[in-house]
């Protein structure tokens, strides 16, 4: 269902020319040494966009070897903190300068929408730099009361090399969410961007270049997971992962952590995130919140509300209003400012969600609205917002993570069924609660195992607030100083006291 528009021809005009396809090495755009390339794909369309060079395990080694003289030999681990941040901060100038091509750039790559990037994602980027910029000159360790007679200190020192893995579905966001930490640390890196929207990431390495981010420090190897990640994830010479993506591929990272050196490893993994809405809520808004939790992104978010159970009381009037939205829902060209779905990432995406619809529907589960692909003008990779109500926690379509417009929605009765229900998953990521019930909210908020829970709101997202997961949806945190931390390792120092009056 969804109504939709096709204004694609309109919208030809905001795309900008395509200026970075090569890796990133050493402050300089270098072809890979294969000489490979590989095609990136607008979902709109399913047309090429460009030919970006395909960075393998040698182009890993230099990425490596350059970011590990920038730590051991340059100036930007050992520069003051307050220097640091002076240039990020510059660097967030750069990209509220470049805002609408950045944007424009993760539209075509990702199918995100046009509006959303330019009012959100990427103002968001620049201000999780400035963030993390404000912290570089705060990293403070502690001065120990030993019980002997000993003077101790601990020192936050940055942990040397990172490797960060990056997915496809914010490809803005999430690159920042890792770098500017890392960076406010004083770490350098090497960045892989998901081979499905490499365009933003090689463009934000010309700017953090213009900013004065020393060479080497941050360097870019666009190419594939099972090659370049795999190179990343398994080198001798990094000292730290950070990962976000399957929780499939997260067991292959820190299966190579573990078999090469041991390498410190955060993961961000898969959610199956539940909304609980119970008997006393506004149906509006619930129905609102519910909604926007599994079609924003076109459900391309690992915090999707994608399993929605509705207390019994309310259950058919949310039901009506959630089909009524859904159909409403306006899926098309996502540089269109009047259409709030755009396309999946890519094909493959594409065939995946619709082949889990096609297991609900076999499964038993009720589907109440959508299930089909759009056809815009014939062309890219759409899908009706899609409701199914009646599932089973052992169905497919509520176990697995499907990442697409796809909502499963159920009746409860009591609140200890809701958490039980919510609770029967292997994820923990998020979770929702809509009640005016604060006693209600505190205990069920209590009770689900998951790394964030929203009460009356979703998608609260804040540079401030930690966020990962429960279970296998990880473990390590991005956002707030919780994220800074992870990219500094402590060392404590200790030095005897003598003829002291004070221990």
């Amino acid at each position: 269902m969804g109504s939709h528009c096709d204004e694609s021809l309109v919208t030809s005009a905001k795309i900008p020319t395509i200026k970075f396809t090569k890796l990133f090495i050493n402050g300089e755009f270098v072809d890979s040494i294969s000489g490979k390339t590989f095609e990136t794909i607008d979902p709109r369309t399913g047309d090429v966009i460009a030919r970006i060079a395909e960075g393998d395990k040698e182009d890993v080694d230099l990425a490596v070897k350059a970011a590990h003289d920038a730590f051991d030999h340059g100036p930007w681990p050992r520069l003051p903190g307050s220097e640091r941040a002076r240039i990020l901060m510059k660097f967030a100038d750069l990209i509220d300068q470049n805002v609408e091509d950045l944007a424009a750039l993760d539209t075509i790559d990702a199918g995100k929408l046009f509006s959303m990037g330019k009012a959100v994602d990427i103002p968001n980027v620049a201000s999780t730099l400035r963030y993390y910029a404000g912290a570089a000159d705060k990293i403070h360790g502690d001065v120990l009361k030993m019980s002997r007679e000993f003077h101790a200190y601990t020192l936050r020192e940055p942990i040397g090399v990172v490797g960060h893995i990056i997915p496809w579905n914010y490809p803005s966001t999430l690159l920042f969410l890792k770098i500017s930490p890392a960076l406010a640390a004083g770490c350098t890196m090497v960045v892989k961007p998901a081979e499905q929207t490499p365009l933003s990431a090689l463009y934000y390495a010309h700017l953090a270049k213009q900013a004065g981010i020393p060479d080497g420090v941050l360097n870019v190897v666009t190419g594939f997971g099972p090659t370049a990640g795999a190179a990343i994830s398994s080198h001798m010479d990094i000292d730290a992962i950070s990962f976000t993506g399957s929780s499939e591929v997260g067991r292959k990272v820190m299966h190579a952590a573990a078999e090469s050196n041991l390498k410190v490893v955060s993961l961000e993994l898969g959610g199956k995130s539940p909304l609980i809405i119970f008997d006393d809520a506004d149906i509006e808004v619930a129905a609102q919140l519910a909604l926007v939790g599994i079609l924003f992104n076109k459900g391309e978010i690992c915090v999707a509300s994608s399993r929605v159970y509705v207390q019994e009381g309310i259950y058919d009037e949310v039901v009506k209003k959630l089909v009524e939205k859904a159909k409403a829902w306006v899926v098309g060209d996502p540089f269109d400012p009047k259409v709030q779905q755009g396309p999946q990432v890519d094909k493959k995406q594409f065939e995946k969600i619709l082949s889990y619809i096609e297991h609900g529907k076999r499964e038993g589960a009720t589907l109440l609205t959508g299930g089909k692909p759009l056809e815009l003008g014939g062309k890219g990779y759409y899908i009706e917002p899609t409701i199914f109500t009646d599932f089973k926690e052992d169905m497919l379509i509520a176990k697995d993570e499907i990442f697409g417009p796809v909502m499963a929605l159920a009746k409860f009765k009591t609140i200890d069924e809701a958490i039980e229900r919510a609770n029967k998953t292997k994820y923990g990521l998020a979770a929702g609660i809509v009640t005016k019930d604060l006693n209600v909210a505190n205990t069920v908020s209590r009770s689900i195992r998951a790394g964030t829970i929203w009460i009356n709101c979703y998608f609260a997202f804040d540079n401030d607030c930690p966020f990962g997961g429960y279970k296998m949806s990880g473990f390590g945190r991005d956002s707030g100083l919780e994220a800074l931390h992870k990219y500094l390792h402590v060392k404590s120092v200790v030095t005897p006291l003598y003829n002291t009056p004070w221990l």
